[in-house]
């Protein structure tokens, strides 16, 4: 059952954000970037940047929420990051770990749906564990879809989908001449989402990591150069407003699309 937030929105500092379904984007994807950057700049372990990030994304997810966007996406670990540190990487694991325990629960009561994209076998035991919970938990939320990208790679990704259909058309399941476009999107992490309108990435790195790099083709790019342990609802709504300014004409002539400001391509 579906309990709606109630948060206080700074709308009064955006006078021509607007909260119509259609001027809105329908999946928003965030780079949460600039964790350690914050630690540092505060003399602090870049534990603590990590940690102090867990509120920005329940600030995000309950701002989507309240806004009626049906779909997020956080990157939270990709495949090149198990290169940093053990420890690191350790503490990484330990706070999906609390995270998936300690917000289960409040996903369940918003009505909010989560997923997980990546190599996840990848991920330890108990990890793995308790995200099966959580997307069990939740399966059956329609409020709105949360996916957690976890040991995710754009190429592998990619490949991995290729993998699954050359394999079926060794099977006799489809032909060769049957593969397209559509195809390779329902064979990849993200099929069943819509691709992303709107890609956030925080710490002012302008550059998209290899993420959705099939799925951002015709995503609105935002950066910006608030750290993730600040970003939160005020900077959310910033983001969305300067979404809201564009023109979005999917390769297009500026009026060879009536009416498809800030629509989305379906």
């Amino acid at each position: 059952m579906q309990h709606p937030v109630s948060i206080n929105l700074p709308f009064e500092e955006f006078p021509d954000f607007s909260r119509d379904p259609q001027r809105l984007p329908r999946h928003v994807a965030f780079v949460m970037d600039g964790n350690g950057r914050w630690a540092n700049q505060r003399g602090l372990a870049r534990s603590e940047g990590h940690r102090r990030g867990k509120d920005s994304v329940r600030a995000v997810v309950d701002t989507a929420l309240e806004l009626g966007i049906p779909c997020l996406t956080l990157f939270v670990f990709s495949n090149e990051n198990w290169h940093r540190p053990g420890p690191e990487v350790r503490f990484l694991m330990q706070l999906v770990h609390r995270y998936l325990m300690t917000e289960t629960k409040r996903l369940t009561k918003r009505g909010i749906r989560l997923v997980a994209i990546g190599d996840t076998a990848r991920l330890p035991v108990e990890v793995r564990r308790v995200l099966e919970q959580a997307i069990v938990a939740t399966c059956g939320n329609t409020a709105m879809t949360v996916a957690l990208a976890l040991s995710y790679g754009g190429r592998q990704d990619i490949v991995n989908a290729i993998h699954q259909i050359v394999r079926e058309v060794a099977a006799g399941v489809i032909a060769p001449d049957q593969i397209g476009e559509e195809m390779l999107c329902n064979h990849l992490a993200t099929a069943g989402l819509p691709d992303p309108d709107l890609l956030i990435r925080t710490s002012g790195e302008q550059r998209i990591s290899n993420f959705f790099l099939y799925q951002l083709a015709y995503t609105e790019l935002y950066f910006t150069e608030t750290l993730w342990p600040d970003f939160r609802e005020r900077e959310f709504l910033k983001a969305l407003a300067a979404y809201q300014a564009r023109e979005r004409r999917f390769g297009a002539l500026e009026n060879g699309l009536p009416n498809q400001r800030l629509r989305a391509a379906n």
